[in-house]
């Protein structure tokens, strides 16, 4: 459960800022929507190579 105090004169679309980037970090949507269709194992180590070599490259491009 993510707790998020609101400061004493903070506007409350601050602290939903705050909220929302807590909510972000703890990655639970994220997992939620990898659960609604099961994924393989083949296909999911497929999707993180080619995330890592994307990755790879984009810190190739901003080096060069």
């Amino acid at each position: 459960m993510i707790i998020i105090n609101v400061k004493e004169g903070e506007s409350l679309d601050k602290a939903l800022k705050r909220f929302k980037k807590k909510f972000e970090k703890t990655g639970v949507l994220r997992e939620l929507r990898s659960r609604q269709a099961f994924e393989k194992k083949s296909v999911a180590r497929r999707h993180e190579i080619k995330h890592a070599i994307y990755k790879q490259n984009m810190n190739l491009d901003t080096t060069a």
